[in-house]
Order: C-alpha cells, then structure tokens, then sequence
C-alpha cells in the first residue's frame, strides 16, 4: 500500500499562526530599527559637519559656522546644503549668545582653529536618551559624550 505524502491540516494551521506571530512583530522591529538608524545618522552628520567646519576654517582662514536650523529642521555648514532632522530626533543647541537668532543658532569656528564654543545635544524621541557633541572654545576639538540626565 503507497503511504499519500501532504500536510495534515493541523500542520499547515501551525505554520499560518507562527507567520501571522511573525507579520505582528515585524513592523514594530523595524520601526525602532529605523529610528535608530535615523539617530545614529544624526549624531555622525552633527560630528562630522562640525569637524569639516573647523577644517574649512583653518585651511581657508575664514570663519566658517555650523549652524542648526530648528524651524526648517536643518543643519550644517552654513551657506552649504543643509541636512534634514528627522521627526524620530530632536536636536538642542547651547551656543554663545550672539550666536542665536530665534530658531537658528551657530557655532562659529575661527582661521586659528578656535571656535566660539557650544553644544548640540543629539536626542532620540522616544526614550530622551542621547549624544552631545560639543566644540571647545579654545581649542576647537569637536568631541561627544552621553548626555547626563
């Protein structure tokens, strides 16, 4: 007698519940993949910006500020393109006051490597956890560090 090969209906009922188990969790998992994508996106744009803005400032040996836009949600070398803040990331800035002007406030970096000193704090929305990145007045180093709560 030939033994019929297929899958019994409990098996196939098994393998829909597991599928369905993995459709409900995959849309939450990727969106707080993609959150931490954007942060950390945000907080290597921010370093880096700022890093190319004493650079340009000592090598052409012109002021150059990196600036933070918070009404258009940009930020970047001034007068370059700026890059887009995402809604998953909140951005703060501590700078010189001569340097804030309603929502956009800049860091301004100086020919002989200074800067006018100042921070931005790089934050994730949903758990206020974050970077600041930080440029020394004196020396102009752009360094991060956690942001103590």
């Amino acid at each position: 007698m030939a033994k019929e090969r297929g899958f019994t209906l409990i098996e196939i009922m098994v393998v829909f519940a597991i599928l369905a188990l993995v459709m409900s969790i995959a849309p939450s998992a990727y969106d707080r993949m993609k959150s931490s994508m954007e942060y950390r996106d945000v907080v290597r744009g921010v370093v880096t910006e700022m890093r190319a803005a004493r650079q340009q400032a000592v090598l052409t040996g012109v002021e150059t500020a990196f600036a933070v836009d918070l009404e258009q949600k940009q930020y970047g070398i001034e007068g370059g393109k700026g890059r887009g803040i995402p809604d998953s990331v909140e951005l703060r800035a501590i700078v010189a006051n001569n340097e804030a002007k309603g929502s956009r406030f800049a860091i301004r970096f100086l020919p002989s490597g200074g800067a006018s000193g100042g921070s931005v704090d790089v934050l994730r929305m949903a758990s206020g956890g974050g970077v600041r990145v930080r440029a020394d007045w004196f020396s102009g180093r752009v360094e991060q560090e956690p942001v103590q709560r």
